[in-house]
């Protein structure tokens, strides 16, 4: 039996599973991941068309994928705000208003930087989904498992990021040392 509330429906057992926490609360978490997620989405996007630089082909991809990987992360916390019985946030201009991680636009299109913007951004998201994992373990078992995967996403993309980051630092300081030569 379900029961309809403002947003969608709500499963009466599944919400009853919640200990010690409240169902708003963890709506309200979610809901700022959930501007998180849309922004990074954008930003991966926007960044892998304008980047410019030295091993440019490998840093698309990357970044492609990982807006594809945010944005399937703004579905699974859209999903779960749904099951709680809230509702996602609608209008894309309330995104920058909740997010808790800032939007860099890439003005700058160097590879090193836009790596930068994203390394940054891949920090920020582990410390959100870090929190919110703390604060629904042994209480809200669903969306503990739900950030944890997110935030085992997150771990990786930081370190996929950083990699490609030296890898390029690498390659540039051997250029240098070759021409000083």
């Amino acid at each position: 039996m379900k029961k309809i509330v403002k947003g969608g429906t709500m499963a009466r057992k599944g919400i009853s599973i919640l200990k010690g926490i409240e169902a708003k609360e963890v709506i309200d978490l979610l809901n700022r991941a959930y501007a998180d997620e849309w922004l990074a989405y954008y930003q991966y996007f926007v960044e892998a068309k304008v980047v410019k630089g030295i091993m440019k082909d490998g840093v698309v991809a990357e970044l492609t994928q990982h807006a594809n990987d945010e944005l399937r992360h703004a579905n699974m916390v859209a999903d779960r705000i749904l099951q709680l019985g809230g509702e996602p946030i609608l209008h894309p201009k309330d995104w920058f208003s909740l997010a808790n991680c800032a939007y860099e636009a890439p003005t700058d299109p160097d590879v090193m930087k836009v790596l930068e913007q994203a390394i940054k951004g891949e920090q920020c998201a582990i410390e959100v989904y870090s929190r919110i994992a703390e604060l629904t373990q042994g209480k809200d078992i669903v969306t503990y498992d739900i950030v944890s995967q997110i935030l085992a996403d997150e771990v990786e993309h930081e370190e996929d990021l950083q990699a490609l980051y030296e890898d390029i630092q690498e390659f540039i300081d051997q250029f240098k040392l070759k021409g000083d030569a």
